[in-house]
């Protein structure tokens, strides 16, 4: 019985480190990639409501958005800055 068990936890102990392995890498680059995706999703989401915003001549509001929208670019996902819909414009 001895042997069986060592074995059992030889088996076992073999599985956790496959977890950990490539598999488990590939498992949090994918969810990595779902939630910088999600990311962009939202952003896209906040550059319509800003184009609405100021398309509607609620330029004060935009503004505001449009700066929380270059921070967020800037220092949460570390990208550069895109031009705002209300830099495009000559209104503001």
């Amino acid at each position: 019985m001895a042997q069986g068990s060592t074995a059992t936890r030889q088996r076992r102990a073999g599985s956790r480190q496959s977890r950990s392995g490539p598999e488990g890498k590939d498992r949090k680059q994918h969810e990595t990639d779902r939630y910088r995706q999600a990311a962009d999703d939202a952003l896209q989401q906040l550059d319509w409501a800003i184009g609405y915003l100021h398309g509607i001549r609620k330029v004060e509001i935009s503004k505001a958005l449009a700066k929380n929208r270059s921070f967020i670019r800037r220092r949460l996902l570390g990208e550069s800055e895109e031009p705002l819909p209300d830099q495009q414009t000559e209104e503001t």
